[in-house]
């Protein structure tokens, strides 16, 4: 038995499928928790729940979404507050990794407190800053509600309607609720930002600062013309983690604002949220959630080649 068993391990086969045995367990994991729900998801958004069970109805869940006003307003809300959220985070993210790679004093005490909002979930970070602004009791309503800064009546912005519209039906300007859902996405987002952006600056060989300097390059030129180009990878992961995280997070919305006032911040992974479980009609929240996923491949895809086509035209110059 025993020369049965050394003959088995020594065995070739053995040997070679050694490994695979050792991640099967992951691979199992990953059938189970990820494989299998995007395929059932596939599935859902052709089926529609009858008193008989699941009925095939086709495209018609796609139909009945796009035929819903509120997509095409969520689709507005959610536009709006990537180009805050995103653009926001990014320009306030590299200001203070610039800032940090200057060799300050305690900058590892800074980044350490700075770092602390990443830490904290997004739907706790949605319920303190509503703290902030709830009408009557919060830390800044009264700063909100007076009416000589905000006249004539104060503004309250977690009901304060949004604006008209200065381009047809395109939700712009934001409502206050949103602009406040963009600020409190953006101190979530902001350290870890802010790590990859000091990171990257870091990396610069201090030779090619100072040979630009000696030139005569001003700040601004020795950031356009070194600084991005330089770090425009880590720009890219920046670019890609924070536009998945907008379109997808839903914690933020749901603890923040609620989608209101109204529908004022319906945005499309909180529009999916209230398909789903608000509604039950889970076969139209699965046609949704294949829309957001391509138009995360959409968003990702035609990032990458803008910032190629960039990086080219810079390289030609």
């Amino acid at each position: 038995m025993q020369k049965i068993l050394t003959r088995w391990k020594n065995s070739k086969w053995v040997r070679n499928s050694f490994p695979f045995w050792l991640i099967l367990p992951t691979i199992i994991a990953l059938l189970i928790v990820q494989v299998y729900p995007a395929f059932y998801t596939i599935w859902l958004s052709f089926q529609e729940r009858s008193p008989d069970g699941w009925e095939f109805v086709g495209a018609k869940n796609f139909e009945r979404l796009f035929a819903m006003s509120i997509f095409n307003e969520s689709i507005g809300h959610t536009i709006i507050y990537l180009v805050g959220y995103v653009g926001l985070t990014l320009i306030i993210g590299f200001f203070i990794a610039f800032l940090l790679s200057k060799k300050i004093k305690f900058s590892g005490g800074y980044i350490t407190l700075l770092f602390i909002p990443w830490v904290i979930a997004q739907i706790i970070v949605g319920l303190v800053f509503r703290l902030l602004v709830v009408p009557n009791y919060g830390l800044l309503s009264g700063i909100f509600g007076n009416p000589e800064l905000f006249p004539p009546d104060g503004l309250s912005v977690l009901t304060a309607v949004r604006p008209a519209p200065w381009f047809g039906d395109f939700p712009f300007p934001p409502s206050p609720a949103m602009i406040f859902l963009i600020l409190a996405s953006t101190w979530r987002a902001l350290p870890f930002v802010m790590l990859l952006l000091l990171a990257a600056i870091q990396t610069i060989p201090t030779q090619v600062i100072e040979s630009s300097r000696i030139d005569g390059a001003n700040a601004w030129q020795r950031i356009r013309y070194i600084m991005l180009p330089l770090i425009m990878p880590t720009l890219v992961v920046a670019i890609f983690s924070l536009t998945l995280s907008g379109i997808n997070g839903v914690g933020m919305v749901f603890s923040l604002t609620g989608g209101g006032p109204g529908t004022n911040t319906q945005v499309l992974s909180y529009l999916l949220y209230t398909i789903g479980w608000g509604q039950l009609r889970f076969g139209r929240a699965a046609a949704l959630a294949l829309l957001m996923a391509a138009i995360n491949w959409v968003l990702i895809t035609g990032t990458m080649r803008i910032t190629k086509t960039g990086t080219g035209e810079e390289d030609v110059r």
